[in-house]
């Protein structure tokens, strides 16, 4: 635990911008946010079995009426009452299968807590917000900027559209 919490805050320290992170795919595949570079993102930490899930369906509506304003960035957890007890290959098939989600899937991180992934502790760091439940929104805008939106703010919400 503690070379985990170490390691967080020495990648923490070197991470000056969301575009040097690096992270895995549900496929396992590695992903260099510096492909991200000049693009919105909309970053939502999501889950499978939580009163929130039908978000999925909104969000791949948001992917598909402004993708070329918007990247949307999923990352499952199982933070809040075990709501993503799945495997990644499991989280993918229950995403494409209910929800037809084509939008970039990472595999299961923590988003809170002592085992909280670097990501989030940086996202935080820029809002002062880190997620109180599944389905929280962050927002970059290309010039740094990071809004934080609540899991109740739905991502057709005319709060996260007026942004794009």
């Amino acid at each position: 635990m503690k070379l985990l919490l170490t390691s967080i805050i020495i990648f923490m320290s070197t991470a000056s911008s969301l575009y040097d992170f690096r992270m895995n795919a549900l496929d396992g595949q590695s992903i260099d946010f510096s492909k991200y570079q000049g693009k919105t993102l909309l970053i939502v930490n999501v889950a499978s079995k939580c009163g929130n899930t039908p978000q999925y369906a909104d969000l791949q509506k948001l992917q598909e009426a402004y993708g070329d304003k918007v990247t949307i960035l999923g990352f499952p957890a199982n933070n809040f009452g075990g709501q993503e007890p799945g495997t990644n290959l499991e989280i993918g098939e229950f995403c494409q299968k209910n929800y037809g989600v084509t939008f970039q899937m990472f595999e299961k991180i923590s988003v809170k807590g002592t085992d909280q992934h670097a990501l989030y502790a940086w996202l935080k760091d820029k809002t002062g917000n880190e997620p109180t439940w599944n389905f929280c929104k962050y927002l970059v805008k290309p010039d740094g900027t990071v809004k934080f939106f609540a899991s109740k703010v739905k991502p057709l919400d005319k709060q996260i559209t007026d942004e794009l």
